[in-house]
C-alpha cells in the first residue's frame, strides 16, 4: 500500500505543476550538446530528456550515518543535483552519449552499474549516505543545505574511492581552467582497488577489477570538469548570457548545477530565452535492490514534458560541467572555449590559461587517502585557501 501511494504521490507531484507543453517556436532545443528541431524532432527530444538519470528527494532509506535523518526532503536537492550531473558523465563514459532509456528493453549491465552506484545505501560511492557525510568535511553538517560549489568538492573527493569508473573530477578555482593541471592530473597513475578479494561497490571484487585494468592501460582517465561561477551578484549579468548558452551546444556539456534561492536543479539546455532542467523536489520511496542485480528503474526517469524557467530569473552562482572522455576530447574543448567564450565575448565567465599560475600553490592531483571509509576523515588539499564558499552558495538557509 505504501508504494501504491508513493507512486501516486510522484505522479502529482510530477505531472500537476507545469502541465504547459513546449513552446511553439522556431527556434533550435540544445540538449546537453544535442540539437533539435521542435517541428520535426520531438519524440528523439523528449526520449533524450527521459534518457537521463533523474535523482529526487528519498524517504524512508537507512539512517544517515547510522543515527541521522531517513529522508533528504527539504535538504538534499543540491546533493541530487550533483548526483545527476556526475551520473550524466557515467552515461557518457560507459554507454554514451546517445544512449536511450526504453522502459520496454532491457538495459545493458552497465547502466544498472551506475544506478547502484548512486543507491540510497551506505555502500553505494555516490549515495546520499557518502555525500552528505563527505560534506561534513567541506564544513557541512548532515542535513544542512549545500551550494553549488561545496557539491563539487564532495564529488571530487568521493571519485578517488570510485575504483570502477576511474574518473578525474577537476574543479576550477578563482573562475581559472589550468590546462596544464587538468593533463597532469588525468594522467596520473591511477592506484588500483585495495587487492584484498573483497568487493567494490558494484559487486566486482579488487582483483577482478585489477585484471581489468592490467588488461587495458589508462593513458587518461576520464575527466568531469566542474567550473564554479557567480556570474552577477544578485541576479545574472546578461552579458553572460549568451556565452552561458553556447556552454549547453558544446559536445562535451554534462548540464549546469544552479537554480533560485532555496531551490536547487540540474540544467541540461535551453530554448531560447528559457532553460530546461531536471527538478529533484520530488519525494519518492528509497529503492532497495540486493547488491549485483537489476535495478526497478521507472522512479529514475522524469517521463514528462521537461520544467522550463527564463534564464533571467536564474541564481548567478552556478556550477558548469563538461565531461572529456579521451585527451582528444578535451583539446577540442578547450578549442571551443576560445572560439565561442574567448574570444567572442568581452566580459568572460572564466579563463583558460595553459601553465599554472606562478603566484598559486604548487597543484598536487588529488591521490586516495590511506583510510577504509569514503567519510569526513579526508582533508582537502592546500588548494582550500582559494575557494570562497560563500561565493557560491545560492543561498543559506
Amino acid at each position: 500500500m505504501e508504494a501504491v501511494l508513493a507512486k501516486y504521490e510522484n505522479q502529482i507531484n510530477v505531472f500537476s505543476e507545469f502541465l504547459e507543453d513546449l513552446p511553439d517556436v522556431d527556434e533550435p532545443v540544445w540538449i546537453l550538446g544535442a540539437c533539435y528541431d521542435l517541428k520535426t524532432k520531438k519524440p528523439e527530444l523528449l526520449s533524450d530528456v527521459h534518457s537521463r538519470l533523474w535523482f529526487t528527494y528519498r524517504k524512508k532509506f537507512s539512517p544517515i550515518g547510522g543515527t541521522g535523518p531517513s529522508s533528504d526532503a527539504g535538504w538534499g536537492c543540491m546533493l541530487r543535483c550533483g548526483q545527476m550531473i556526475l551520473a550524466q558523465a557515467l552515461v557518457c563514459r560507459h554507454l554514451g552519449r546517445d544512449w536511450r532509456w526504453d522502459p520496454e528493453k532491457r538495459q545493458p549491465k552497465e547502466y544498472h552499474r551506475i544506478l547502484h552506484c548512486f543507491l540510497d545505501k551506505k555502500d553505494s560511492c555516490y549515495s546520499i549516505h557518502q555525500m552528505a557525510q563527505m560534506g561534513v568535511g567541506e564544513g557541512k553538517s548532515v542535513g544542512e543545505w549545500y551550494g553549488p560549489n561545496t557539491v563539487a568538492q564532495v564529488l571530487k573527493k568521493l571519485a578517488l574511492f570510485d575504483d570502477w569508473n576511474t574518473l578525474a573530477v577537476y574543479v576550477s578555482m578563482d573562475n581559472t581552467v589550468v590546462i596544464e593541471d587538468i593533463k597532469k592530473q588525468c594522467k596520473q597513475h591511477r592506484a588500483g582497488p585495495c587487492g584484498r578479494g573483497e568487493e567494490t561497490v558494484s559487486g566486482q571484487s579488487c582483483l577482478e577489477a585489477l585484471h581489468l585494468q592490467s588488461q587495458k592501460p589508462l593513458d587518461w582517465r576520464p575527466l568531469l570538469l566542474v567550473i564554479p561561477l557567480r556570474m552577477g551578484i544578485n541576479t545574472i549579468n546578461p552579458v553572460y548570457i549568451q556565452a552561458f548558452k553556447e556552454c549547453f551546444k558544446m559536445p562535451q556539456s554534462c548540464g549546469v548545477l544552479g537554480g533560485k534561492p532555496n531551490l536547487a536543479y540540474y540544467f541540461i539546455g535551453y530554448i531560447d530565452d528559457e532553460l530546461i532542467y531536471l527538478d529533484p523536489h520530488t519525494t519518492q520511496q528509497a529503492v532497495d535492490t540486493e547488491s549485483g542485480s537489476a535495478v526497478d528503474d521507472q522512479s529514475y526517469h522524469c517521463q514528462r514534458t521537461p520544467h522550463r524557467m527564463k534564464i533571467t530569473s536564474l541564481d548567478p552562482s552556478v556550477a558548469l560541467g563538461f565531461f572529456c572522455k579521451s585527451e582528444e576530447d578535451f583539446d577540442s574543448w578547450c578549442d571551443l572555449v576560445q572560439q565561442e567564450l574567448l574570444k567572442k565575448r568581452n566580459l568572460r565567465m572564466f579563463e583558460l590559461v595553459e601553465k599554472h599560475p606562478s603566484h598559486w600553490p604548487p597543484f598536487v592531483p588529488p591521490t586516495k587517502p590511506e583510510v577504509q571509509t569514503t567519510g569526513a576523515e579526508f582533508i582537502e588539499s592546500p588548494d582550500k585557501l582559494f575557494e570562497s564558499e560563500e561565493e557560491f552558495e545560492i543561498l543559506n538557509v
